[in-house]
């Protein structure tokens, strides 16, 4: 009885593999369509309208205009802070420029918005441009180093 019982599971098993290989008789041409079309993914920016070399510009010296103006309020001195600033600030925004979408350029240029997606390439742009710039030295207490 045992061996009838893996006999039996041993066909099913082989009719099942062998079932679920084969394929449609249906020719391909009479596929939908919309299989062959893929499906739409929002997260996809292939199909973005691409950005013009105008637009990346204008994005470029509004963003570190933006960036150079922010950093001034918090500096204790813009006369001598604004030349570096203005040449790590261009970094950030040049660096921004390169992956930029049509979607985040409209909402800076027109909206005047900072989207996420530009927050989150702010921060990798500035860890690029400033990972290897010496920092300013802070104030030195008790003579402590």
């Amino acid at each position: 009885m045992k061996i009838k019982s893996l006999l039996v599971l041993l066909t099913c098993l082989s009719l099942n593999v062998f079932l679920a290989g084969c394929s449609d008789d249906k020719p391909a041409e009479t596929q939908p369509a919309a299989a062959s079309k893929p499906a739409h993914n929002p997260f996809d920016h292939s199909h973005d309208e691409v950005v013009t070399d105008v637009v990346k510009h204008q994005f470029e010296h509004e963003f570190a205009d933006q960036c150079v103006a922010r950093e001034l309020k918090a500096s204790a001195n813009p006369d001598i802070d604004k030349p570096r600033l203005d040449k790590d600030c261009m970094c950030i925004a040049r660096y921004m420029m390169k992956d930029l979408s049509a979607e985040d350029a409209k909402h800076f240029l027109k909206q005047h918005e900072n989207t996420h997606s530009l927050r989150i390439k702010f921060d990798a742009a500035a860890y690029f441009c400033l990972q290897n710039k010496q920092q300013p030295k802070g104030p030195r207490l008790f003579g402590k180093q």
